[in-house]
């Protein structure tokens, strides 16, 4: 659970603010949308493989 202490003389935007950002660290909504459609372990890793792929050609291993 979250909670946001006020402070004295804090608005209430500027509470609701802190509060927002305590809840996106938090990867709740990062974890829902992920778990909004079940995808195949083999479909998972399959994407795992091309991205590290990219990452390899693109950034380089830093040998050259």
């Amino acid at each position: 659970m979250i909670i946001v202490q006020i402070k004295e003389n804090e608005s209430v935007d500027r509470a609701l603010k802190r509060f927002k950002k305590k809840f996106e660290r938090t990867g709740v909504l990062k974890e829902l949308r992920r778990r909004t459609f079940f995808q195949k372990p083999s479909v998972t890793n399959r994407k795992q493989k091309e991205k590290a792929i990219y990452k390899q050609a693109t950034y380089g291993t830093g040998n050259d």
